[in-house]
C-alpha cells in the first residue's frame, strides 16, 4: 500500500537538571536495544544529539529528529523530567508525540538509582493540558525497557493514522442519493482534522469517463481483471467500461489530490449512475480499496474517512458496510447456536452491494446488482462484486461528525462467522458481543448512519486511542459495553 504514511519514531530522552543525567542516557540506550531486539530497526531513530534539560536542548533535539525523518516522537522520561522543555518538545514537533517513562530498576539502587519519572509523568500531563497539546499517554506508561518497547510499538498505527490525516484529501462526486440523508456529512470538522475535501458534480465525473473512451491504457486493466475474477468472471461484456471507469478514477486522483500525499474517494453509485454509465461501480471500488485507496459508496464522506483510518491503524485492506439485516432465527438455531458463543440478538448482517476486496472474499463472481436491477433493465446494474466475507477477527467503528457538528466514534470488537450466508453481495455473518445493546444505545441513540468501516482483525485498542487523540471526546466514544454495564439511556428497569 502505497496510499499510506511509513512511520519513523524519533526517541528523545529527557532528564531534569538535579537528577543524574546518566539515568536517562542508560534508559535511553536500554529501551532502544529492547526495541530493535524485538521489532523492525527502521521504525525509531535515537536521538543522540542531548538530553534534554533546557529549551535550548528541546530545540537541538527537534533539529536533530526532523533531520532524521522522523514523522513521530516519543518522548521518554529516564527521571523526573524537565516538564517545560518536555512538553515544548510535543508543541513544536510536527507530528504525533507519546509520552512514557521508565520504572525504577532494582531495589538496590534506590538512592543516585532512583529517577522519580512516575512522578514525572504527572507533571508532563498537566504541563501538556496546561498548553492544549495533544499526546498519546499509554494505558500504563511507566515501565521497563521491554515493556516501553512494547508501548512504543503500539503507538505505530496510532500515529501512522495520525500522520496520514494531516496529509489526506477525500475526494467526492456528486450530492448523496436522495433519502440518504442519514449520511450527512458537515465539513467543518474535516478542516479541524486537517482533512481537505474535493467536492465534485457527478457530471465533472461523468465527462472524465467520457474523455477516456478509447484510452489504450483499457485492454491491460481488462486483462488485470479477468486474471483477479477467473471463474468469476460473469460478466464480461462490461469489463471494458469497468477498466474505463477504474483508469478515470485514477487518472483524477493523480490530476486533483495536489499537495496531499493521500486520498480517499467517496463515490456516486445511484440512482442516475446506472442509466448514465451503464453500469455499476462497486467492482472498482473494490479494486481501488484493496490498493489502499478507499471508495465509499452512496458519498459516504465520513464513511470513506473511517476507512482511511482504518487502512492506516491495521495496514490493511478494509470495506464498508451496511449494518443491514438480522440473522434469521433458523439460520442461528442451525448454524450457530451451540457452536459460537454468540446469542441470536448478537449476530447481524453486514452487507454491501460489491465494494469488499476479492481477497476479503471466500469466493466471489462479478454479477449484476439485484436490488437495482428489481427497477433498472439488468444489463446496466452489472458490475458488483459478489461473495461471503472471509470468517475471521473484525472491529466495526465509524468517525462521524452529526448534524450538530460534532464529533462523535464508536468502536466494537466481534468477528465474521463461518456460516454461509444464503443471499446476496458481499455479505457476512457477523457477531458482536451485546451487539442488541449497542444496536440500541450506541448506533441508534448515537444517530449513526447505517455504514460501518470494518477494519479485518482486533484494531479496537489502536482505534480508540485515534479517535481520543484527534479531539473525539471520550464520552463520545461508544463501544459494545459488556452485560451488566449499564448505557446511559439504557431503560433499568428493562
Amino acid at each position: 500500500m502505497n496510499n499510506i504514511p511509513k512511520v519513523k519514531i524519533g526517541i528523545v530522552a529527557v532528564s531534569r537538571d538535579c537528577f543524574p543525567e546518566s539515568l536517562s542516557v542508560n534508559r535511553r540506550k536500554a529501551l532502544v536495544a529492547a526495541y530493535k531486539a524485538k521489532y523492525d530497526e527502521a521504525d525509531i531513530y535515537e536521538c543522540p544529539v542531548c538530553i534534554v534539560e533546557s529549551e535550548i536542548h528541546m530545540v537541538q533535539a527537534l533539529e536533530d529528529v526532523k533531520a532524521a525523518g522522523c514523522n513521530a516522537l516519543v518522548v521518554y522520561l529516564g527521571n523526573f523530567g524537565p516538564e517545560i522543555s518536555e512538553t515544548l518538545l510535543a508543541k513544536h514537533f510536527d507530528g504525533p508525540s507519546m509520552f512514557i517513562a521508565a520504572a525504577e530498576e532494582s531495589q538496590n539502587d534506590l538512592s543516585d538509582g532512583r529517577g522519580d519519572a512516575y512522578c514525572g509523568m504527572l507533571n508532563a500531563s498537566y504541563n501538556l493540558k496546561l498548553r492544549n497539546i495533544r499526546a498519546y499517554i499509554p494505558e500504563y506508561p511507566v515501565g521497563t525497557a521491554d515493556e516501553c518497547a512494547d508501548m512504543i510499538h503500539e503507538f505505530i498505527p496510532i500515529a501512522r493514522a495520525i500522520v496520514g490525516l494531516k496529509d489526506l484529501k477525500i475526494i467526492s462526486f456528486g450530492p448523496r442519493p436522495l433519502n440518504f440523508l442519514a449520511c450527512n456529512a458537515p465539513i467543518k470538522q474535516l478542516y479541524n482534522l486537517g482533512v481537505e475535501i474535493e467536492e465534485n458534480s457527478e457530471l465533472d465525473l461523468f465527462e472524465a469517463f467520457n474523455n477516456h473512451a478509447g484510452d489504450p491504457r483499457i485492454a491491460d486493466v481488462v486483462k488485470d481483471m479477468e486474471t483477479e475474477l477467473g471463474a468469476g468472471n460473469k460478466k464480461p461484456e462490461v469489463l471494458a467500461k469497468l477498466a474505463q471507469y477504474e483508469l478515470t478514477l485514477l487518472d483524477w486522483v493523480e490530476a486533483h489530490k495536489g499537495y496531499r500525499k493521500y486520498v480517499t474517494i467517496a463515490g456516486k453509485c445511484w440512482p442516475a449512475f446506472q442509466t448514465q454509465f451503464g453500469f455499476v461501480p462497486c467492482y472498482v471500488n473494490s479494486r481501488l480499496t484493496g490498493r489502499g485507496i478507499p471508495v465509499s459508496c452512496e458519498v459516504d464522506i465520513y464513511g470513506a474517512l473511517s476507512e482511511f483510518i482504518g487502512t492506516c491503524v491495521s495496514n490493511d485492506i478494509v470495506t464498508l458496510l451496511d449494518i443491514n439485516n438480522s440473522v434469521p432465527a433458523d439460520m442461528y438455531e442451525e448454524s450457530i447456536k451451540g457452536k459460537f458463543n454468540y446469542t441470536h440478538k448478537d449476530t447481524f448482517m453486514g452487507f454491501h452491494c460489491g465494494n469488499t476486496c476479492s481477497s476479503k472474499l471466500t469466493s466471489f463472481s462479478m454479477k449484476y446488482q439485484k436490488i437495482m436491477a428489481r427497477s433498472l433493465p439488468v444489463e446496466v446494474t452489472n458490475g458488483t462484486l459478489e461473495g461471503d466475507i472471509v470468517p475471521g477477527d473484525i472491529t466495526f467503528f465509524r468517525l462521524q461528525s452529526t448534524a450538530d457538528n460534532i464529533l462523535r466514534a464508536y468502536v466494537a470488537q466481534g468477528g465474521v462467522l463461518p456460516v454461509a450466508t444464503k443471499s446476496f453481495g458481499g455479505i457476512g455473518v457477523f457477531a458482536i458481543p451485546e451487539m442488541g445493546r449497542f444496536y440500541r444505545h450506541v448506533l441508534i441513540e448515537g444517530n449513526y448512519p447505517h455504514h460501518g468501516a470494518v477494519a479485518f482483525g482486533h484494531h479496537g485498542k489502536a482505534l480508540f486511542e485515534v479517535f481520543k487523540y484527534i479531539g473525539v471526546c471520550p464520552d463520545q466514544i461508544g463501544y459494545n459495553h459488556p452485560a451488566g454495564v449499564p448505557y446511559r439511556t439504557e431503560n433499568p428497569f428493562a
